[in-house]
């Protein structure tokens, strides 16, 4: 045997510190039976082979060596290798039988060393695949939730809420750029939303100008991302960090830029936390041991989120406005309906905020309609159709609509005047009775008859005065006292004579149906044109592309005057064929309209007195008996009664 052959471990430690061809191997531990050798990133553990039959001291360096930045080497004779088959089946390992060169002990060290490193890479490899593959998933994620997200707030907090979660960042904020100019220094930003795992962010929304002196206005201004590694050496106004105890370290600025290439928006974080960070950062030295520079796959990252965001944001942006664009129809449609009958002014959003209270109070309800329930897009769908509930009187006669008392304005302007005539064509009458007495008589002998023809005057004239009073008094929209229908034939049957000496009656037969009402304004025909309104309302909105979200809007609106028992219009539906938004509009309805104080034609109703008329109507089958429960109990008319 050569006498530079290595023969056990200690010979084999001797070497590698003796022996310049292992100058560049670096022995970091040492144990009973055991040393660590390392060269760069890679390592070997050379164990003693009789370890085999020690497990427990040998166990820690199989368990490293598995890790995979190191490998374990048995170093002993074959004898000494006996019973290794287990450990090998369960772990990787390596054996090196001695005795053996210099020369042979260097090469295998090396080659060692290299598998070493190469498995390290590897593994290094693997990390980095599988944290872009989670990355590229989170990525997905937020894409999701983003692009899903329709409140402006809640959208501006969830794109922060990600971009810190996959950069790391302890700290940020996201901001608005508000105006219409193409040139950014003319427009201003909006400080929409803070976040802060550290301290606690007194936030408040607030604006200032797009320019060079803040590092979000460089940003808008140049549209590129700006990362400080350290504000520190920044001359910034550190007023923030001087009044809440907390030190802005690194930050990563992005612009959010739309589809038309303009910057919407800026996401900005605050001091980047290193690898395995926990804990809040309050003390100066935290600052210093937990905080790094962004590095580039923040970067990477946050330039790719802020580019979905920016088309998110550009899309709720547009939804927000398409939103209060079309609300602003709504409005004005509601406008348009009580500008016609300034009466009811009011009397859509009363019932629209009494619909909508209802369905919420529904939605939170045990018994027949605790599987009930609303989501904002059904609150919204209500609202939209109880404001429109009444849309489709735009179709109805002006006149009809606001039509107060039996007989229309004009209609009793008419009728007075015709009075007014025949006041006059009695005294006529009466003067021309009194040229054929004197004619006859001459004046002497006439007096004897003037006192009876002016007593016949004074008590027809009189008598007109009756009649007319009566007549007005049966123009009004109450309940007609008993024997009034057999006064307004009486006065029909009386006549005059126009100036064509043709006869006429008092009353025409238009009139007379008019004023035989029993009760209320409308005649049976007027009626109909009233009720045709909610057809009206139908046949309008239905021409509206709503889309799937409010897609009953028709349905839901054009329903509100159907019953239960099925004597409601226009179609006469029943029971279940209603939907229950329908009636829960249909009890709204009815409540404002006995409850109203500015109709000039009746009094207001008393909540009580009102809320037992709508019980009669469910008591004879027409309205919903649990909808009126909840309506009661929930209190639901305080929204527009207080009280």
């Amino acid at each position: 045997m050569p006498q530079d052959d290595i023969r056990n471990l200690d010979e084999l430690k001797n070497v590698l510190a003796e022996d310049a061809r292992f100058a560049t191997f670096q022995v970091t531990a040492t144990g009973d039976g055991w040393l660590e050798v390392r060269v760069g990133e890679g390592g070997l553990t050379l164990a003693a082979a009789r370890l085999v039959k020690e497990p427990e001291k040998l166990e820690p360096h199989l368990v490293r060596s598995a890790a995979g930045k190191t490998m374990l080497l048995l170093v002993g004779s074959d004898d000494e290798y006996a019973g290794i088959e287990g450990l090998r089946d369960r772990y990787e390992l390596a054996l090196v039988t001695l005795p053996l060169s210099r020369a042979r002990l260097y090469v295998t060290m090396k080659n060692y060393l290299d598998l070493v490193m190469l498995r390290a890479r590897d593994f290094e490899r693997g990390r980095v695949a599988e944290r872009y593959k989670s990355e590229l998933g989170e990525l997905v994620s937020i894409a999701r939730a983003i692009s899903s997200e329709r409140d402006i707030g809640k959208l501006l907090g969830l794109i922060l809420e990600r971009s810190r979660y996959v950069t790391g960042a302890d700290a940020g904020s996201v901001y608005i750029v508000e105006g219409q100019s193409l040139n950014p220094r003319e427009r201003t930003v909006r400080f929409m939303v803070s976040q802060n795992d550290s301290v606690q962010i007194d936030f408040s929304e607030h604006t200032f100008p797009v320019d060079d002196k803040t590092v979000v206005g460089r940003a808008i201004i140049q549209r590129q991302l700006i990362n400080i590694p350290d504000l520190a050496r920044e001359k910034v106004d550190r007023r923030f960090d001087r009044s809440s105890g907390y030190q802005t370290r690194s930050m990563l600025t992005v612009p959010m830029i739309n589809q038309r290439d303009e910057v919407i928006g800026v996401i900005q974080l605050i001091n980047k936390r290193k690898e395995g960070s926990t804990g809040r950062l309050k003390a100066p030295i935290d600052f210093d041991d937990e905080v790094v520079p962004f590095d580039k796959r923040s970067e990477e990252l946050l330039m790719t989120l802020a580019a979905q965001a920016g088309i998110s944001l550009e899309n709720t942006l547009l939804y927000e406005d398409i939103r209060r664009l079309f609300e602003g129809f709504v409005n004005a449609s509601v406008t348009a309906i009580e500008s016609r009958d300034p009466t009811t002014s009011g009397h859509s959003q009363r019932v629209a905020t009494l619909t909508v209270g209802l369905a919420e109070m529904v939605d939170r309800t045990d018994g027949p309609y605790q599987s009930v329930h609303f989501t904002a897009d059904d609150l919204k769908e209500i609202e939209y159709a109880a404001l429109l509930h009444d849309f489709g009187k735009v179709g109805v006669r002006e006149k009809v609509l606001v039509k107060a008392k039996k007989l229309y304005e004009d209609e009793r302007e008419t009728l007075l005047s015709r009075f007014d005539y025949i006041r006059k064509w009695v005294e006529s009458d009466a003067l021309k009775r009194k040229v054929d007495i004197l004619m006859r008589e001459g004046a002497t002998g006439a007096q004897k008859f003037f006192a009876e023809l002016d007593s016949d005057e004074k008590q027809r004239l009189g008598q007109l005065d009756e009649f007319v009073a009566f007549i007005l008094k049966s123009n009004e929209p109450t309940v007609l006292a008993e024997g009034s229908f057999e006064r307004l034939a009486e006065i029909a049957q009386h006549r005059y004579t126009d100036p064509r000496g043709e006869s006429h009656p008092f009353l025409t037969a238009g009139e007379i149906d008019a004023l035989k009402l029993p009760r209320g304004s409308l005649t049976a025909q007027e009626r109909l044109e009233i009720e045709s309104h909610v057809v009206h309302t139908y046949n309008f909105l239905e021409n509206i592309p709503w889309g799937r979200r409010l897609g009953a809007i028709p349905t839901i609106a054009g329903s509100h005057h159907e019953k239960i028992d099925g004597t409601g219009y226009p179609r006469g539906l029943k029971g279940a064929e209603i939907r229950v938004e329908s009636r829960m509009m249909t009890i709204a309805d009815i409540f404002d309209a006995l409850t109203a104080s500015d109709r000039p034609y009746k009094k207001a109703v008393p909540v009580d007195k009102a809320l037992d008329i709508i019980g009669f109507e469910v008591k004879d089958g027409k309205c919903d008996k649990e909808l009126l429960r909840i309506f009661i109990e929930s209190k639901v008319w305080q929204r527009v009664i207080p009280g």
